[in-house]
């Protein structure tokens, strides 16, 4: 079984969605195998959301082609960008309490991924926790200088997962146990 990693951002702590997003992931099968309300630090969500150079330039690629895709002129290098992005990030998961979990089930990561739905709310599955819970966009968000308010992180895919479970959790805090549906889903 793969695992995944699964943050509630403040904006679903903040308006009361912490069980409704649980619900949602638990109710496609997948376990809950740690979980814990914090307030996050700089340090930690730092180690989130590294400062590496491929990452930075990577985040600010993707932004900086949404701009020109807008006919938004573009000033700013690919690693600026990713730079101002992350700060957005860090800023916005530092702010107020956070849920962080670790899901397991069969293909976690992609199965968690499409009940959040698309990184962008106005863009998501009106069905998926994003389209369902929030209606923000890149451009508000661009607009107030912050991160896009869209409830939930979850790890992009299996190896990145258990890198970010690395930050949140250590090996003693994930639980290990049987559902009594495991066989029904994966038998």
């Amino acid at each position: 079984m793969e695992r995944a990693l699964v943050l509630i951002k403040p904006d679903g702590v903040e308006r009361a969605l912490i069980g409704r997003v649980i619900a949602q992931f638990e109710e496609a099968g997948l376990k809950v195998t740690a979980l814990k309300m914090l307030k996050a630090g700089n340090d930690q969500v730092s180690k989130h959301y590294t400062d590496d150079e491929s990452w930075l330039v990577s985040v600010g690629k993707k932004t900086k082609q949404s701009y020109i895709d807008k006919g938004i002129e573009v000033k700013e290098s690919e690693r600026e960008i990713g730079l101002r992005v992350r700060s957005f990030l860090v800023n916005e998961l530092t702010r107020s309490p956070i849920v962080a979990m670790v899901l397991e089930g069969n293909a976690c990561a992609d199965v968690a991924r499409k009940i959040a739905g698309a990184t962008e709310p106005r863009k998501a599955d009106p069905y998926s926790i994003r389209g369902r819970y929030s209606n923000d966009t890149y451009s508000l968000a661009d607009k107030k200088q912050r991160s896009v308010r869209n409830i939930v992180h979850v790890s992009e895919d299996s190896t990145i997962a258990e890198q970010e479970i690395k930050v949140w959790f250590t090996e003693s805090e994930i639980c290990k146990y049987e559902r009594p549906d495991e066989s029904a889903l994966y038998g």
